[in-house]
């Protein structure tokens, strides 16, 4: 684990305890200057300026300053070393410690103090000669952008950064881009492939981020395309095959790896839910429709919101699910909802009005190319994506409980940058405690794979399908 502080970066070593990464005590009282005791009792003592941490070996419990904090696993030892999970340092050290301590586990990082690092997400998207790389900086850090050679160089204003790489298409001469390496603590590289010609940079803030969108222009071919051949006559599908207008579904289970979503009271993660449900509803769309059906994760990992979506839109997903699960405050509350994205007016009317813009082409001349901002591509399918959710209402209602408002419409991020209909699926409320131990049935489970599946059928044959 790296970590940082005006004063620079040191690395400290993490080990693995079962499915735990744990770090040792000794190395957290070098760095941050506590003292660590063992009292005859066996239980552990971390001080720092007069204020005690106490640990006891067989409990995943810390008690800062008399207040107890959970961990996610009690303390190890280790020859005559203590080590206790990483996120020790979040939960508990970070109670006591004068400086703020911001953990980011699945980048190995810790922030002490007021350092600007901005943790940035990346995503690229392909058309037809063209490409878009977009780049989320949160918190927000502004960004230059400058071409040398065969490389775009991205400098932020911050003291350091924290990347994820995006998922790019292997090396190839067809390739707009080729890598997006880290050239230094501020600073990473984008290598372009030899069809690029041409690029376009626009900044903008979203949410708490400050989003960089890298337009990218290739060749055209010069050379005119071979005449097709005439299509071949109409032939009725064989029996038991599928002629449809849909081909590739999307299904997005919530959270996964660190972020567990909900929690019932019992323990039931909506992280596990969630995947258990878009595995059922997979194989039963897969094995009896013919269609292919892309998970967003098919294991337990952390999956960021605009990668999600971006899976989708690479792989030309005809449909988008993402399913999630509920909590409120009030234990009676229960039901499951399907959302559809909703967006300001000023939002909807400018992409409603779209645009374009004239990019220069192989061999001289230009084209217009539609520009459509990444987030607002999902106001092109409310419609559908609305048409989608009523029939998932209807097979949802004679299946498993519904909210009292089974249809509604929110400001969601995970449906917003879809291009295609989309919807979010709230299975229900696992602060319910009756309804938590539904979810997680096999009946439940079983009933909500069948509705989605017959919501399908549904909605390809009113655009066009055949069953």
């Amino acid at each position: 684990m790296a970590l940082l502080s005006k004063d620079g970066r040191r690395a400290v070593p993490l080990a693995m305890v079962g499915d735990q990464e744990f770090v040792a005590l000794d190395d957290l009282a070098s760095a941050f200057q506590l003292a660590v005791r063992e009292d005859a009792l066996g239980a552990i003592t971390v001080s720092y300026k007069g204020k005690t941490i106490v640990l006891t070996p067989d409990q995943a419990l810390a008690s800062v300053s008399g207040r107890l904090i959970s961990l996610p696993a009690p303390p190890s030892r280790s020859g005559r070393r203590w080590l206790v999970p990483v996120e020790f340092v979040s939960r508990a050290l970070g109670l006591i410690y004068d400086a703020r301590l911001d953990l980011r586990k699945p980048s190995r990082l810790l922030v002490i103090g007021d350092v600007r690092v901005p943790r940035l997400t990346l995503r690229y998207d392909t058309q037809l000669n063209a490409g878009r790389l977009t780049i989320d900086a949160s918190p927000r850090a502004s960004s230059t952008v400058t071409q040398d050679g065969d490389h775009l160089t991205i400098k932020f204003d911050a003291d350091a950064l924290d990347v994820a790489n995006p998922p790019l298409p292997p090396p190839g001469p067809q390739n707009l881009v080729t890598a997006v390496r880290v050239v230094d603590a501020t600073t990473i590289a984008v290598d372009l492939g030899p069809r690029f010609t041409g690029f376009r940079s626009t900044s903008q803030q979203v949410e708490t981020a400050a989003r960089l969108a890298i337009d990218l222009v290739a060749q055209a071919d010069a050379t005119p395309p071979p005449t097709p051949p005439p299509p071949p006559p109409d032939i009725p599908p064989a029996f038991g095959q599928t002629s449809s207008a849909i081909h590739t579904i999307a299904i997005d289970p919530g959270h996964g790896g660190d972020d567990d979503g909900v929690r019932s009271a019992g323990g039931l993660k909506e992280k596990d839910l969630t995947l258990a449900v878009a595995r059922r509803a997979k194989a039963a769309i897969e094995t009896r429709l013919g269609l292919r059906v892309l998970l967003t994760r098919d294991d337990d990992r952390n999956v960021p919101l605009d990668e999600r979506t971006s899976m989708a839109n690479n792989n030309k997903a005809d449909l988008f699910i993402s399913l999630h699960a509920n909590a409120s405050m009030r234990p009676s509350t229960s039901g499951l909802t399907v959302f559809c994205a909703a967006f300001d007016k000023d939002a909807a009317q400018a992409a409603s009005a779209g645009g374009s813009e004239r990019l220069p082409t192989f061999g001289g001349g230009s084209r217009d190319i539609e520009m459509v901002p990444w987030d607002l591509a999902q106001t092109r399918h409310i419609d559908q994506s609305e048409t989608f959710a009523q029939l998932l209402e209807q097979q949802f209602q004679i299946r498993v409980p519904l909210a009292s408002r089974p249809i509604d419409r929110a400001p969601l991020r995970v449906l917003e940058s879809a291009n295609m209909p989309a919807v979010l699926i709230e299975l229900g409320y696992l602060s319910n405690a009756d309804q938590a131990k539904a979810i997680a049935g096999d009946g439940f489970q079983n009933n909500v794979a069948q509705a989605i599946y017959d919501a399908i059928v549904r909605y390809r044959d009113s655009i066009g399908g055949t069953r």
